[in-house]
C-alpha cells in the first residue's frame, strides 16, 4: 500500500509557542465532602436548595484559587479546537477499509478479542451471518428477558426489531456477494449522550419522554457507522450526564467492571467499555469531557481514542469530543477511518485533513515526554507497570525519552473541572420543563456537582479560559522543541477504582477527592483539546477483600493537535508490549462472551477468564 504523499501540515487555531512559567509541581490536598447512601441524599436536597451551600461547598473545592495567581498579559481562549486543515487539492477521502490494511495479531496469544477483520472473514466465508450473530446476542443484552442481567445493565435501550432489520439487509448484502466494507454486519452500539434515530438520549437521567424525544436524525459519526453496516445493538449505559468517573448509575443500574465486579467500570463511558471489555462488540462509540472515554477503557483494559477537539461533530462543549473505545488497535483504527469522516455540513468539522493511514515504517520522530513529577504521582503498581512499558519504547523501540514540566497542573485541573460543571449545568437547566427547580430530575451525587458547578462567577470562569491559554501556548511550545513528541504518562494514577459497598449503587455516591485523583492526567487534553489514547499495558492485584480478579492499568499518549495517525501507531507498539512482552500477555474477563460460538450455538454465555 502506498504511504500518503509528504506535504506541509498548515492549521487553524494554532496556539502561538510561548514557553509557561517555570513553577514546580505542588499539589496540596482535596478536602471535599464525601457522601453516599442515605446521608447523600438528605444532604444533596438540602444542597439544591441552600444556595449559601453551595458557594461555600465550591470555594472549598479550591476553585477560587486561581484569583492568586498573576497571569500577565495573557488572554482568554475560549475554545481549544486546532485544525490540521485539508490541502486544498486533495481527492475526497474514502476511508482505508481493506483488511489487509489491519495489522493482525497472532492467532496464539493469550486474552485475544474477536476483530472486525474476523467478522467480516466469517460472513464472507458463510460461516456466521451478521442475523446469527445478532440473534445471539439480543437475549444476553435485552433488559426485558433477564437471562443475563449482568451484561443487560451495559444497555439503556434497544429496538430489537430495527437491530434484527439491519442484520437481515448485511445478511443478504453477504449472499449478494456486495458487502459495504469490512465493518458490514459487525455489532456495535453508542453511549446514551449521542443521537441515533429512533432512540431517545437520556444522557444517563431517569426516563422523561417528555424531556428526551425520539431523535428523527443521527449524529454524524453514529450516521458513518450506520451507512458503514454497522449493526448498532442500542443505547449504552453512562454516568449520568457524564458528570463523573465511575459510571455509579442509580437510574439505570451500574454496569460491573468485567475483570473484577467488586470494581467500577469507569466513566462515563462505562456501557462502551464493559459492552467492549465482555466481548459483546468490537468497538462502540463514547465521548471523553474529563477522560471519558480513556478512563473506563484503561479500568476495563481496553483501547479508547479521544480525538482532537471537534474533529469528529460539534459537541456543544469547549471540553467533550465523541470517540471510539475498542477490543484491538486494529478495531479502534477501523472505528476512527471511519468516524473520522469530515462533515461537510459542518463548519468546523469539514475543515480537518482526514485520517491517513501510518505504518510501523512510516517515518516518523520516536520522541516520548515525561513530566517526572506529574508521572510519579501515580500509585507505586500502577507507576511501576507503566514504567516497565516506557523502558520497553526506550530500548527495544529506540524511543528517546526526554523530560518535560508544564505548568499550573493542579490549578489547571480546577480550571477544567469547573469549565465543564459550568457547562453542565447551563445545559442541564436548559433541558429542564421546569426550569426554576431545573434540579430536581437528577440523581442525589449530580444534584450537589450541578449546583455547585452552578455558582461560578464570571471572574472564575475567564481566569480559567486565561489559563487554557497558557498550557495551549506552553504545549505549542514543547511541540516546537520536540515535534512529533507524545507525552507519556497512566491513563490514571489508580488501580481502578473499587466499589465502597453495595448501598452505593442505589442512592450514588459523590467523591470529590477520589474524581479528582482519578482524573489527574486526563483533563489535560480535554481542556487543551489535544487528542489522546489509552492502552492497555498490564493488571495488578485487586485491594484486599474485593475480588480475585485483577484490575488492568492503562497508559496514555497525548499527541500534538491532529495527531491521531501517529497515536495511532504508538498504540500498535503498545499492543504488541502487551502481548508478546509483559508476563502472560492480555487477560480476558471471567465474563467474556465468545460472539462466534454463541453465534454457532456452541457456546456459553460466560467462559473462563484467562488465568
Amino acid at each position: 500500500m502506498a504511504e500518503p504523499t509528504e506535504q506541509h501540515q498548515r492549521f487553524f487555531g494554532y496556539p502561538r509557542a510561548v514557553e509557561g512559567p517555570k513553577i514546580p509541581y505542588r499539589k496540596a490536598d482535596d478536602k471535599n465532602p464525601v457522601f453516599s447512601g442515605f446521608l447523600l441524599v438528605v444532604g444533596a436536597w438540602l444542597v439544591s436548595k441552600l444556595e449559601f451551600v453551595q458557594k461555600i461547598l465550591w470555594s472549598n473545592a479550591g476553585f477560587d484559587e486561581m484569583r492568586k495567581l498573576d497571569f500577565g498579559d495573557y488572554t482568554e481562549r475560549w475554545d481549544p479546537t486546532v485544525i490540521p486543515t485539508a490541502h486544498p487539492e486533495a481527492a475526497a477521502y474514502v476511508p482505508e477499509l481493506h483488511p489487509e490494511s489491519f495489522t493482525k495479531l497472532p492467532e496464539n496469544i493469550p486474552g485475544r478479542y474477536h476483530s472486525v477483520t474476523e467478522y467480516h472473514a466469517k460472513y464472507l466465508s458463510g460461516e456466521l451471518t451478521p442475523l446469527s450473530v445478532a440473534e445471539s446476542l439480543l437475549p444476553i443484552i435485552r433488559r426485558d428477558t433477564k437471562s443475563s442481567p449482568d451484561h443487560s445493565l451495559a444497555f439503556i435501550s434497544i429496538n430489537v426489531e430495527d437491530v434484527l432489520a439491519a442484520a437481515k439487509a448485511s445478511t443478504e448484502r453477504y449472499q449478494a456477494g456486495k458487502p459495504l466494507g469490512v465493518l458490514d454486519g459487525v455489532p456495535t452500539a453508542v453511549k446514551d449522550e449521542t443521537d441515533v434515530v429512533g432512540y431517545r438520549t437520556t444522557y444517563g437521567r431517569s426516563p422523561n419522554d417528555a424531556m428526551f424525544p425520539i431523535a428523527d436524525e443521527s449524529s454524524w459519526p453514529v450516521q458513518k457507522l450506520l451507512q458503514s453496516g454497522a449493526i448498532l445493538l442500542g443505547k449504552l449505559n453512562m454516568h449520568e450526564l457524564g458528570a463523573d468517573t465511575t459510571n455509579n448509575n442509580p437510574n439505570w443500574g451500574t454496569p460491573r467492571n468485567p475483570h473484577n465486579e467488586q470494581y467500577y467500570t469507569g466513566g462515563s463511558s462505562g456501557g462502551s467499555a464493559y459492552a467492549v471489555s465482555s466481548g459483546l462488540v468490537p468497538l462502540a462509540l463514547g465521548a471523553d469531557g474529563g477522560g471519558s472515554i480513556r478512563i473506563p477503557a484503561s479500568f476495563c483494559g481496553v483501547y479508547g481514542l479521544k480525538p482532537s477537539h471537534g474533529r469528529l461533530e460539534d459537541t456543544g462543549s469547549t471540553v467533550t469530543v465523541s470517540g471510539p473505545l475498542a477490543a484491538s488497535m486494529a478495531d479502534l483504527e477501523a472505528a476512527y477511518r471511519i468516524l473520522g469522516q469530515p462533515d461537510p455540513e459542518d463548519p468546523v468539522c469539514n475543515l480537518f485533513s482526514p485520517p491517513k493511514v501510518l505504518s510501523a515504517s512510516s517515518p516518523r520522530p520516536k520522541i516520548l515526554g515525561v513530566y517526572k513529577d506529574w508521572f510519579n504521582r501515580a500509585e507505586p503498581s500502577v507507576k511501576d507497570l507503566c514504567q516497565k512499558t516506557l523502558d520497553f519504547y526506550q530500548n527495544k523501540l529506540s524511543y528517546k525519552v526526554v523530560e518535560i514540566t508544564i505548568p499550573y497542573i493542579p490549578e489547571g485541573q480546577s480550571a477544567h473541572a469547573f469549565t465543564i460543571l459550568s457547562e453542565m449545568a447551563v445545559r442541564a437547566r436548559n433541558q429542564a420543563i421546569d426550569k426554576k427547580d431545573w434540579l430536581s430530575g437528577l440523581n442525589p451525587a449530580n444534584k450537589v456537582l450541578l449546583a455547585v458547578g452552578a455558582q461560578t462567577p464570571a471572574e472564575d470562569y475567564i481566569l480559567a479560559q486565561q489559563l487554557r491559554n497558557i498550557l495551549m501556548q506552553h504545549l505549542a511550545f514543547l511541540y516546537k522543541q520536540h515535534p512529533g513528541m507524545i507525552i507519556v504518562s497512566p491513563t490514571t494514577p489508580m488501580a481502578g477504582w473499587p466499589i465502597a459497598a453495595l448501598s452505593d449503587l442505589e442512592h450514588g455516591i459523590t467523591d470529590g477527592n477520589t474524581s479528582i485523583r482519578n482524573m489527574e492526567y486526563v483533563w489535560l487534553a480535554n481542556f487543551t483539546g489535544n487528542p489522546a489514547i489509552s492502552c492497555p499495558i498490564g493488571y495488578v492485584e485487586p485491594a484486599k477483600g474485593k475480588g480475585e480478579g485483577k484490575v488492568p492499568v492503562g497508559l496514555m499518549g497525548m499527541g500534538d493537535w491532529g495527531s491521531e495517525d501517529e497515536l495511532l501507531v504508538w498504540g500498535r507498539e503498545a499492543e504488541a508490549y502487551l502481548n508478546e512482552v509483559y508476563e502472560g500477555g492480555r487477560k480476558r474477563p471471567a465474563n467474556w462472551i465468545d460472539v462466534f460460538a454463541t453465534a454457532k450455538g456452541t457456546g456459553k454465555v460466560n467462559n473462563e477468564s484467562d488465568k
